[in-house]
């Protein structure tokens, strides 16, 4: 793994100062296998905000190996089915329903692996096919609040690979010595993200290539415009496009709308919601996805003209919530067609000029600004900057008839560290 620290007094510094955080941290948690008295089973988490959307966070090895058993595990983590999960700890909306998944990975250039899991609060579906950057911002925090990884700088950059697409990001996040003088994930600072109050400590995210992350390829039609019906047989144009998350852009108008209306306007519009579906219907299919009908993408974003100083105004659609405000790479996404010619997000947008530029993407709840570079019309590189922060350190239960644990009195917990390389530093 890269990130590796020749000094041995350094090395032999980093071991120690991750034991003992380990220690602290299942000093605060029990683990599945050494549990209570308890007629459910019980599994150390964080629970955790990253950028507008939250949830909770697992070390991978304290989860079911078998994929449907850990999904009935994190439905009954969250509550689902149920539209107020209120017997688990979603918040009864599609960005309170999501779960983080980490562990050290095994491929050279990477540090950590990380698995996004959407649950919906109705469904019993767990889609894990999609990316979701927000809740990628708290992996790193995650990673160190636990000891998985042991910071000794004031800035850390990791590589993370997302299991869902294989999306790698490259996130910084700072690491100040603590009370005690151990490193810790600064969560305090200057930095304001529109959909959360207040500030916080900034996160980068630099993504390589996002091209095509789940539909075949960037523009997955081949062209900039395809044409989708409407349930009335009228066609309009849009763009299908997939720069980190496959999205269906639209104009607002050719609904008759605005582009300006709230969620809530949108959402109790039953007519536009239903529309909205029978369009990213047609589109999954056109976009190579088959039938998207139990699917979270597609998202949907409806695009107007853009306030002063913004690129343009979007609402998404996730896919039949309404977004409060817009999801990470779906963001990255719009703006990468705002700079294509002959989108249609191109025809309406104020994407600036120059190979490095920001774009403002307002939305519901104010703006997302997402960093581009550019070749032509052609996004080489992309970043932006979110916020995270730990809202809890403890247990999860579920009841013993979902899941029993381990079967033998040994523990399962995250032991491995990683060292980080300095800032700046090349090795």
């Amino acid at each position: 793994m890269p990130f590796r620290i020749e000094n041995t007094i350094v090395n032999i510094y980093a071991e120690v100062i991750a034991v003992e955080r380990i220690a602290r941290m299942h000093d605060r948690v029990i683990s599945h296998c050494t549990g209570p008295r308890s007629s459910q089973t019980v599994l150390p988490a964080l629970f955790m905000r990253g950028g507008t959307s939250r949830g909770a966070f697992f070390h991978a090895s304290d989860l079911p190996a078998d994929s449907d058993l850990r999904d009935r595990v994190l439905l009954g983590v969250m509550g689902s089915p149920h539209p107020l999960q209120v017997d688990g700890l979603g918040g009864g909306h599609p960005l309170t329903s999501k779960v983080g998944i980490v562990s050290e990975s095994d491929a050279d250039d990477v540090d950590l692996d990380f698995t996004f899991a959407q649950l919906q609060p109705e469904s019993t579906e767990v889609q894990t096919r999609a990316n979701c950057g927000n809740m990628l911002a708290a992996v790193v925090p995650f990673a160190v609040e636990i000891g998985l990884i042991t910071p000794v700088e004031d800035l850390m950059t990791v590589t993370v690979r997302t299991l869902n697409t294989g999306l790698v990001a490259e996130i910084t996040i700072r690491t100040p010595p603590g009370p005690d003088g151990d490193r810790v994930v600064e969560f305090e600072g200057d930095t304001a993200i529109d959909g959360v109050n207040g500030t916080g400590s900034p996160i980068s995210i630099l993504f390589r290539d996002t091209a095509g992350s789940i539909a075949p390829s960037l523009l997955p039609t081949g062209r900039r415009r395809d044409e989708l019906s409407l349930p009335d047989g009228i066609t309009i144009e849009v763009t299908l496009i997939d720069n980190g998350q496959p999205v269906v852009i639209l104009r607002a108008s050719d609904l008759g709308l605005e582009g300006t209306e709230t969620p809530e306007t949108l959402e109790a519009d039953t007519r536009l919601t239903s529309t909205i579906e029978h369009l990213r219907l047609q589109a999954g299919e056109l976009m190579g996805l088959g039938d998207v009908s139990d699917k979270s993408y597609p998202k949907m974003t409806l695009v107007s003209a853009p306030s002063s100083g913004a690129a343009l105004t979007t609402r998404s659609f996730i896919p039949q919530t309404v977004h409060r405000s817009i999801g990470v790479l779906a963001a990255l996404t719009v703006a990468t067609a705002a700079c294509m010619d002959d989108t249609v997000a191109a025809e309406i947008s104020q994407p600036g000029t120059g190979s490095e530029r920001t774009l403002h993407i307002d939305h519901p709840s104010g703006s997302f600004p997402v960093e581009l570079r550019l070749d032509g019309d052609t996004v080489t590189r992309s970043g932006l900057t979110r916020t995270a922060r730990t809202l809890m350190a403890g247990s999860v239960f579920v009841p013993r008839s979902v899941w029993t644990g381990c079967d033998s009195d040994s523990t399962v917990s995250p032991t491995g560290t990683i060292r980080a390389q300095p800032e700046g530093s090349n090795a």
